[in-house]
């Protein structure tokens, strides 16, 4: 551990600013490593946008990001050993003219077997997109991920009635203007595992990460006014010395501490969740809108998939509208479609509206933003390397250890055991 001459109160190694899912992590990787971490978050409550509410036994997240079974964050991070994923039914129903199509499940052989080509030509292209190395899919020239789509040939009815939605729904931008190398990743991840969702809430991971952090590691309501390599100034809570500071809040909020910082645009993320009388009949599957005119981007029954979030006999139906919030009838209306059953007797129990959900990535886009500002003085986020989860995890391991290669201690190197998956 590294050691100075007194540790008293308001004094660490590492200092981090913010208590989101990147903080946390990097508070975990930098703690594995013998280093003293004080976490300093601004809200009540650690976890950032990863947040869950509890209403009358349900329980809704505020922004749904979706996970995916391939995360290989999700091992490596310390202290999420005892995080269960609820995985969706097998690829993507998508609902066109009419018609429901589930996308990300048949070889290109069993697709021409059942008679559908476009279930071919998917197939086929997420299986080349699954076996392409990383290197040579960021080798691939950069230009918005619809212009990438409509340059490989795929006919009309392929790119808007089936990838389109699916894409829009990965990347959380409805007009696919995110750089194409972020676009061809996040299909590739899709390709090699399951989209998920964590058990009980969205929040029960930066939930897993506080709690596995030493006591009074991590302190809420701090505000905090600014930052130098060695010391973090508070409003109302004194000075905190240290040797290094990390800042791991969102974009905005870092530019703010830090002057220079980029600061991108964002996609704004609308969701809705609304309870039913009694169970729906329907199994764990996302269901995706492929008709752009109507604002439901994605919906499923997600206590179908976890069955946590509902208490029992009833369902809730959680869908995204990737922008503002739109009239409720229009979104009833659209789901009474959807799911083929009258919505009239729904309740909405919640609307959340995310003005900044997350980062946009257009190109040219770059993966790995530095996390290194100067010695001392670090950042990380999902606006430093994908605007995901395992970006935003990532992208706390690299500043990690880049703040560990400063003080001259190398990250420990651990195997984790496979995260447990809900059948």
């Amino acid at each position: 551990m590294l050691s100075s001459a007194h540790h008293a109160a308001h004094h660490a190694d590492v200092v981090i600013v913010g208590a989101g899912v990147s903080g946390l992590a990097a508070a975990q990787h930098l703690i594995a490593a013998g280093v003293t971490v004080t976490v300093l978050e601004a809200a009540d409550d650690p976890g950032g946008r990863m947040a869950t509410e509890s209403a009358d036994g349900f329980r809704l997240d505020r922004i749904g990001q979706l996970l995916n079974t391939s995360y290989t964050e999700l091992e490596r991070t310390p202290g999420l050993q005892a995080l269960t994923l609820r995985p969706f039914t097998p690829g993507v129903l998508v609902h066109t003219d009419g018609k429901q199509l589930r996308v990300g499940v048949l070889t290109p052989a069993r697709a021409l077997a059942s008679g559908s080509l476009d279930q071919a030509r998917i197939s086929a292209a997420l299986g080349r997109l699954a076996t392409l190395p990383e290197e040579k899919l960021l080798a691939r020239p950069e230009r918005t991920a619809y212009a990438a789509l409509r340059s490989r040939g795929l006919p009309p009815r392929t790119l808007h009635g089936a990838l389109r939605p699916l894409l829009a729904t990965l990347l959380r931008d409805p007009e696919l203007s995110t750089s194409s190398r972020v676009a061809d990743l996040a299909l590739r991840t899709f390709a090699r595992g399951r989209l998920a969702v964590p058990e009980g809430g969205a929040a029960a991971l930066p939930d897993l990460l506080a709690a596995a952090l030493p006591p009074g590691t991590v302190r809420t309501g701090v505000r905090v006014r600014s930052v130098a390599t060695n010391l973090v100034t508070t409003e109302e809570h004194g000075d905190f010395r240290c040797r290094s500071v990390l800042l791991a809040t969102g974009a905005r909020a870092a530019a703010e501490l830090l002057p220079g910082l980029r600061v991108p645009a964002f996609h704004e993320v609308t969701v809705l969740h609304h309870a039913t009388a009694a169970p729906l009949p329907r199994d764990g599957s996302l269901l995706l809108d492929g008709d752009p005119r109507w604002p439901v981007a994605h919906t499923a029954v997600m206590s179908a998939v976890d069955p946590t979030r509902a208490p029992a006999g009833r369902s809730l139906v959680t869908t995204t509208v990737l922008g503002p919030p739109p009239p409720a009838r229009s979104v009833a209306s659209r789901l009474a479609r959807l799911y083929d059953t009258p919505t009239r007797e729904w309740e909405l129990l919640a609307v959340h509206h995310t003005p900044e959900a997350v980062p946009a990535m257009p190109p040219p886009h770059d993966l790995r933003r530095p996390v290194r500002v100067l010695a001392g003085l670090y950042v990380c986020g999902d606006h430093r390397d994908t605007n995901t989860v395992q970006g935003a995890l990532h992208s706390a391991r690299r500043a990690a250890g880049a703040v560990l290669r400063d003080f001259g201690i190398p990250l420990p190197v651990a195997p984790e055991p496979a995260l447990p998956v809900a059948a």
